[in-house]
């Protein structure tokens, strides 16, 4: 287990695009990542993670209670990542496991707490309607307890570059606010997921939801902008599920009482202020590598 160095933050090697008809890391060829559950089939197509409740549901009915086998791990990540099919009832899905056991240290974060951070990452994105995390569970695996989500297959036509620096994809600006809200210090492009139909989702949210502002991110391009009208009505729906919703208690049993009362109080700072945050001064902004 390599230790964490006061000061600095412990190496975090870039992690390899999802990547539609690819297998990631060391999987044997011909094994093809799948995506979301469609309602009536029995295995996994490869587009969206749930563009219905009912799909939404179903996918956290199976990444919670199926049948988890690991088929490989991805190699760039610099926690234990592990590629897994997860069967339920006849319905079976490709997704990734990341066990507590396998992450490493880091000086900023508490040990052990990453893979709840990306549960928790999920439960914002899910009150607020932004639907840019994939499903994400916390759950008990082959090598203990872990954060299971569901494979993303990307569109691999996207050129990833591009669509960061785009200024005018709604979606991609919905990301820029959401990573706002979680203070998340790794949005890196290879972070973002994009899809054949539009529909963008972004993934390695375990160093999120920190007290102190450690935004780090490449998406930049909005700083200081008014935010839209859509993004005020999305932060009202994540501060009523805070305060009277389940979004307060499922956040509660994710994360620490400070940091769950940090992500309140920046709700409570862009509904405020109704602007896209600037870079911090005394932290980095853009996470090395930014791929």
């Amino acid at each position: 287990m390599t230790e964490a160095t006061p000061g600095r933050r412990v190496e975090r090697p870039g992690r390899p695009r999802r990547k539609t008809g690819r297998v990631p890391g060391d999987l044997a060829a011909g094994r093809t990542p799948a995506g979301r559950i469609p309602p009536d089939s029995t295995s996994a197509g490869s587009t969206d993670a749930g563009s219905t409740d009912a799909d939404r549901a179903q996918a956290l009915e199976l990444l919670s209670a199926g049948t988890l086998s690991v088929e490989g791990r991805l190699l760039d990540a610099s926690n234990a990542t592990l590629y897994c099919r997860v069967e339920l009832g006849g319905a079976t899905a490709a997704c990734v496991y990341k066990p507590v056991s396998g992450e490493r240290p880091l000086w900023d974060f508490p040990a052990g707490t990453l893979a709840a951070r990306e549960v928790a990452a999920y439960a914002v994105s899910r009150a607020a309607g932004w639907d840019v995390v994939p499903p994400t569970v916390m759950r008990d695996g082959p090598f203990g307890p872990g954060m299971c989500q569901l494979w993303i297959d990307a569109d691999p036509e996207t050129d990833l570059l591009a669509l960061a620096r785009s200024r005018d994809n709604p979606r991609l600006r919905d990301m820029a606010i959401f990573d706002a809200v979680v203070n998340n210090a790794d949005r890196k492009i290879g972070h973002l997921l994009p899809l054949p139909d539009g529909h963008l989702y972004g993934c390695d949210h375990g160093v999120c939801f920190a007290v102190e502002y450690k935004l780090r991110t490449v998406l930049w391009q909005w700083r200081g902008q008014r935010l839209p009208r859509r993004a005020i009505a999305a932060l009202g729906r994540i501060r009523d599920g805070l305060d009277c919703g389940p979004l307060g208690a499922e956040l509660a049993s994710l994360l620490s009482s400070p940091e769950v009362r940090a992500t309140r109080e920046r709700v409570d700072a862009l509904l405020r202020h109704q602007v896209h945050p600037y870079p911090p001064e005394n932290w980095p902004a853009v996470p090395w590598p930014p791929v």
